[in-house]
């Protein structure tokens, strides 16, 4: 009769599982352990505890509140990361301003991944593994790559050589995690591309950043369309360019290219008749200023 009730618990689905104290997964060599690890499970916020050595201890109250009303409008993006406890408890890992930002809306429930004693390896292997499926968009990529850093803590070249990609490309799926979360629902939605994604991000001003997304939805603009919306907006108020430009050789042009995927934002290049000239590397934060310094340097 135990094993009939045992069954029809693991019927109901995982949520059923996490709740029924006859299954409680302690950990990652127990049964239908592989179910929890890698997957996105509602929680009932009242089960989650704060991390008592997070060394974040003070809150922007105005950001929480930016964050609470993007929460109302549009859910949890990204969810918060959790270790299991015990039975029905768990610890935040990741994630507190987003659960602080939930409790401020009201929320009863919030997604989470789960994580369990000795579970790291099942959870790279699982994390990768969703990596490599065809049907991911570009936010849900850039997540994992994030979690994969975070969590199992990667380094972008070593990342890099886990899942086969370059590092390049690690770097601007990872850029567009800066998007406003409006813009980063469009993406996951398909009403824009990781092309229209990386071209706003060079845009500083989110009000900004949200017109020209406003612009692409409603006149079906191009990702070059909007790379041009873009330079337009940044060059206003800047004095005209000087009238004669300087032809760039042929043979620079290829390592241009080169130096624009690498380093994930547009490289300029002038060049003198006598051969010298000056490589331009535009930022567009302090933050993206690290980013590029830690790229030359190697230490991504």
């Amino acid at each position: 009769m135990a094993k009939a009730t045992r069954k029809q618990a693991l019927g109901r689905g995982l949520s059923a599982l996490l709740k029924d104290p006859d299954n409680d997964i302690k950990s990652a060599e127990d049964k239908n352990a592989d179910k929890l690890v890698g997957h996105i499970v509602e929680l009932e916020m009242s089960t989650i505890e704060v991390n008592p050595f997070q060394p974040r201890t003070s809150f922007n109250e105005d950001s929480l509140k930016e964050l609470a009303t993007s929460i109302r409008e549009l859910g949890v993006i990204q969810p918060i990361t959790v270790r299991k406890l015990g039975f029905e408890k768990y610890q935040l890992v990741s994630g507190e301003r987003r659960f602080r930002a939930s409790k401020l809306v009201g929320l009863t429930t919030i997604p989470a991944y789960i994580r369990i004693a000795n579970d790291q390896e099942s959870l790279e292997m699982a994390l990768v593994e969703n990596i490599q499926r065809q049907d991911l968009d570009p936010i849900e990529i850039s997540l994992s790559y994030q979690r994969l850093i975070d969590e199992i803590q990667l380094t972008q070249e070593q990342l890099s050589e886990r899942i086969g990609k370059n590092r390049s490309t690690i770097a601007n799926y990872l850029r567009l995690l800066k998007l406003d979360p409006i813009i980063q629902t469009g993406m996951r939605d398909g009403f824009l591309s990781m092309g229209h994604g990386r071209a706003l991000i060079n845009i500083d001003d989110t009000q900004k950043q949200l017109d020209i997304y406003e612009k692409i939805i409603q006149k079906s603009l191009s990702v070059r369309e909007t790379e041009q919306l873009v330079r337009e907006l940044n060059t206003e108020g800047k004095p005209a360019a000087a009238s004669k430009k300087t032809t760039v050789p042929t043979s620079y042009k290829k390592g241009i290219k080169e130096f624009t995927e690498y380093l994930g934002t547009k490289v300029d290049v002038k060049v003198t008749k006598k051969g010298s000239g000056k490589l331009t590397i535009p930022f567009s934060s302090e933050e993206d200023f690290e980013r590029l310094k830690k790229l030359i340097r190697g230490e991504e």
